[in-house]
């Protein structure tokens, strides 16, 4: 078995050395910046690496973590519980170890966990989360972060010391993968700050964070909802997954053709879409969305009151998403729709999950739509990065 903390350096002291708020921040609770996930990196080792942490890992408010060289497949997803670390539960629970340091694939509707090649140290007052990067929303790979002694997925306890770890299951998809593929992404959070409608509801007066919503639609969130007319695009309003499509290979980029994957799903003459029980829908928001460069925001998890489907897996929206500061002019929020066991027609602005914004500690030193790893700034409904354009001309209703 892989020991991840055999390769974790001591802290040699630095950590408590240093003051409790950071240099530039200018609050003392909050999700932290690029900038300070940086020092995190070079100066008080809270995140480190068995392989030095790459420059384009950086997000303007998230890091980017690595798969590692070995993937275990298991029997069946698994929390390790207080009582147990993750490499404990697996004696009991892989069926197969694979060396992924060249490639290896994943298979749909299997589960794997794979050891990260980051790990953390983290101080007082500081916690973390996980989620899947955007684009492998898009791919439907559920997957999902794991630490030792963990009771929660995607969530890392204050002060966590150990390795981290991904549960990858592809659900319509098979993908190649290798050591440093990168499918989930980390936030850093200082303290616990407060998160209320009413602070929101200030968000929305002064940027009109998602635009044509009144302030007070505003409970547990700010509400996004779905767009199934397609005015804007000529009646397209979304993709549906080809269940029995080839292989991604998960670093290629602009690299497969779109129809080879997916159906292009038109507006209904009359009433809703009706979504298909375990079909997976790429559809977008209604409303354009924004993220002020001072603040992050959440997609909220599914939510049995609108209905039975899941949206949204990917769900971190960094600093500058949308917004005139990052050439942003608003975007779409593209949303990943599962239904499950029945079908179910989902309506035109029927509201498909809720916004959370939380600040930062201070402003990003980069902000979202500056630079290459932006890959959805300006974005109406698209595809995750993998597939080429598709040219208007080959979209068309039948």
């Amino acid at each position: 078995m892989l020991s991840p903390k055999n390769d974790i350096p001591p802290r040699q002291g630095v950590l408590n050395e240093l003051a409790a708020d950071s240099e530039g921040a200018e609050h003392s609770t909050g999700i932290l910046p690029s900038q300070e996930l940086e020092r995190q990196v070079r100066v008080t080792r809270e995140i480190i690496a068995v392989e030095p942490i790459q420059d384009d890992q950086y997000q303007p408010a998230s890091l980017d973590l690595r798969l590692g060289p070995v993937a275990y497949r298991v029997r069946a997803s698994f929390l390790p519980g207080k009582d147990a670390t993750v490499e404990q539960r697996l004696e009991d629970l892989a069926m197969h170890r694979m060396d992924i340091s060249n490639g290896g694939v994943l298979e749909r509707g299997c589960v794997y966990i794979v050891p990260l090649l980051e790990h953390l140290l983290l101080r007082r007052r500081t916690s973390a989360m996980g989620n899947p990067k955007s684009s492998t929303g898009r791919l439907d790979i559920f997957t999902r972060l794991i630490t030792d002694h963990g009771t929660e997925f995607d969530r890392v306890r204050e002060q966590y010391s150990g390795p981290l770890y991904a549960e990858v299951s592809p659900r319509t998809f098979s993908v190649l993968v290798r050591k440093g593929s990168r499918l989930n992404q980390i936030r850093i959070r200082r303290g616990n700050p407060l998160s209320s409608d009413e602070g929101m509801k200030r968000l929305q007066h002064e940027y009109q964070v998602v635009e044509a919503i009144s302030e007070d639609q505003i409970r547990n969130g700010v509400p996004v909802s779905v767009d199934v007319r397609g005015s804007a695009s000529g009646g397209l309003i979304g993709y549906k997954a080809k269940r029995h499509a080839g292989l991604i290979d998960i670093d290629k980029i602009r690299y497969y053709e779109a129809l080879d994957y997916w159906e292009p799903v038109f507006a209904p003459h009359h009433g809703g879409l009706i979504l298909d029980p375990e079909d997976f829908y790429i559809l977008a928001s209604r409303e354009a969305v924004k993220v002020p460069p001072k603040y992050a925001a959440e997609m909220i998890a599914y939510d049995t009151l609108v209905g039975e489907f899941r949206v949204h897996y990917a769900g971190f929206f960094d600093p500058g998403f949308g917004h005139p500061d990052a050439g942003g002019e608003g975007s779409r929020a593209v949303l990943e729709v599962r239904s499950y066991e029945v079908p179910f027609v989902i309506e035109h602005g029927q509201v498909v999950g809720r916004l959370a914004y939380e600040r930062l500690t201070a402003q990003p030193s980069r902000l979202y739509g500056s630079g290459a790893s932006s890959s959805y700034q300006r974005q109406g409904l698209a595809l995750s990065k993998h597939f080429k354009p598709l040219p208007r001309s080959d979209v068309h209703p039948l």
